[in-house]
């Protein structure tokens, strides 16, 4: 079976019908990268498929749930579960930066025209 006629998992298998992750929740732009170069062997093949995800690189929640083909909620669920089990590393999202002050920027034009 190639993988655009595989069946998507239900989200409910995915988290084994829990309604709140563990201790941990994500945003959904919450960085996630693989802590450890070999997985464990007990991973349950959803989780197995987002470490092998993350083992090149670093992706954000939504970026992993895309991939995946699993609602954020879902993956959500497994990261947080990854995280517990020492397999994965999270990181807070990168925060917006602040909207540039458009009246210093206009003196700063004024400045560098000057110096012509």
């Amino acid at each position: 079976m190639t993988a655009s006629r595989r069946r998507m998992v239900p989200a409910y298998l995915a988290t084994g019908g829990r309604s709140r992750p563990g201790s941990k929740g994500f945003e959904r732009l919450t960085v996630l990268f693989a802590d450890r170069v070999d997985p464990p062997d007990a991973l349950e093949p959803e989780h197995r498929r987002l470490w092998e995800l993350l083992r090149p690189g670093a992706l954000t929640v939504v970026e992993a749930a895309a991939h995946l083909r699993l609602p954020v909620s879902a993956t959500v669920f497994l990261a947080a579960d990854l995280v517990e089990a020492g397999c994965l590393r999270a990181r807070a999202p990168i925060p917006r930066a602040q909207q540039t002050d458009r009246s210093i920027v206009e003196r700063l034009l004024v400045g560098l025209r000057a110096l012509r």
